[in-house]
């Protein structure tokens, strides 16, 4: 049995890996890591471990592939795989940056009821063939209206830093994970990813954006567990 730590990403939160559930049990406990702590990745890192088990296997999501990286380097000797979905090592440019300070901003300002991430937001996050899915939409309001405003203006305000240059150091199976039609994070990013961290495997789901493990729950669980059933298992 191999146990799996699952990191979603940004304003989400255990919802996130849902679909994936009936596969991904049978591979070993799971345990769901709480990425609405910390004011850094650093952070984030340290708050999930408090949770963890002797030895696991990483999936990071998004935001989480870069907290699931820190873990992989805070505590080498504990990390049996890593597996890096949508994500990416690059840093926020400043465009992005200043762009979330705004967000983050107003939303400081506002003193009316929190109403979770913006249709358009959302609409991004997704492939353009599930862009209008009232359900996928329906799921993603709903873990950022249960993180809430201050947990959404805290990872805004995180800063987002590149480690481009720590990515050679992995020693771990490292399994990386793109969605064709992902509209936040490029295929080139995912690629770059992969051909830094020494025998990294990629893999590319099709008919899927941003929110891989929301668009397309069975084929990112069979996946997984293929890789962990023959990298990680037979080992």
């Amino acid at each position: 049995m191999t146990a799996l730590v699952l990191l979603p990403g940004l304003m989400c939160d255990a919802g996130l890996w849902q679909g994936l559930l009936p596969q991904l049990e049978a591979t070993g406990p799971l345990t769901f890591g709480d990425l609405s702590q910390g004011e850094s990745v650093e952070e984030m890192a340290a708050s999930v471990l408090e949770c963890c088990p002797p030895e696991f296997v990483l999936v990071g999501f998004s935001m989480g592939g870069f907290v699931a990286r820190e873990i992989a380097r805070q505590v080498p000797h504990r990390v049996r795989g890593l597996v890096l979905i949508a994500t990416s090592s690059a840093a926020d440019s400043v465009m992005q940056s200043q762009f979330k300070a705004t967000v983050a901003g107003k939303l400081e300002q506002d003193s009316g009821p929190f109403r979770g991430l913006s249709h358009r937001a959302i609409k991004l996050s997704l492939g353009q063939q599930h862009e209008d899915d009232p359900q996928l939409v329906q799921q993603i309001l709903d873990m950022s209206l249960r993180l809430g405003r201050e947990t959404w203006i805290r990872q805004l305000l995180m800063a987002r830093n590149s480690d481009s240059h720590l990515l050679a150091d992995i020693r771990c199976p490292t399994l990386v994970v793109a969605a064709a039609d992902d509209r936040m994070r490029s295929l080139a990013e995912s690629r770059a990813l992969c051909e830094a961290i020494p025998d990294a495997e990629f893999r590319l789901v099709e008919d899927s954006g941003h929110m891989l493990p929301l668009e397309q729950p069975q084929r990112l669980a069979a996946i997984l567990t293929e890789w962990i059933n023959t990298c990680i298992t037979r080992r």
